[in-house]
């Protein structure tokens, strides 16, 4: 799409998006990522993990994904016409991996990570997964607090990368 005027760009993202989205089940308005959404969830993902830094004492490692790579994966989903938010899902070991939610700073309290979090359930059950794990720094109680409140349980606490995570999984009603 390189040399395209940024409308063009964004018209082509929409489309391919749309075709992706039929292709993976798609969920209301939640829809795979495209290339040309890149810098937005890159521009998000800092704004959602900024105000983490101090509290963890270095950079989220959702700061550091290379998400590029993820979306050419097809790992990145995103809500909102603007990308209100994200989520990256990995199907792994036998369960769907929720390796990051980010959800934009302003919108906080509003649903759309809880909207996400339900979407990455559609999608376990829509791939026969039993369950969905995830992990999050020790440090961010609010977020540990949520994925209690929607179901998550502890399953341990490991190492990762200089930093201390929380392990979680949901079991999915069978």
């Amino acid at each position: 799409m390189a040399g395209l005027a940024p409308a063009t760009v964004r018209r082509q993202g929409r489309a391919n998006a749309a075709i992706m989205g039929r292709m993976t089940g798609s969920w209301g308005d939640v829809r795979l990522a495209v290339a040309a959404d890149q810098a937005a969830v890159e521009r998000l993902v800092h704004d959602a993990y900024e105000p983490w830094i101090d509290v963890v004492g270095m950079r989220p490692l959702p700061m550091e994904a290379d998400y590029g790579a993820l979306i050419g994966a097809g790992r990145v989903h995103v809500v909102g016409e603007e990308i209100d938010g994200l989520i990256v899902l990995v199907p792994e070991d036998g369960v769907l991996l929720v390796d990051n939610v980010a959800v934009r700073p302003g919108l906080h309290g509003r649903g759309v990570g809880r909207r996400l979090l339900a979407y990455a359930e559609h999608e376990a059950a829509r791939l026969g997964l039993p369950a969905l794990r995830l992990y999050t720094n020790v440090k961010m109680a609010s977020n540990i607090a949520l994925y209690t409140r929607l179901g998550y349980v502890e399953t341990g606490r490991v190492g990762i990368e200089g930093r201390s995570a929380v392990m979680m999984r949901k079991e999915l009603a069978t």
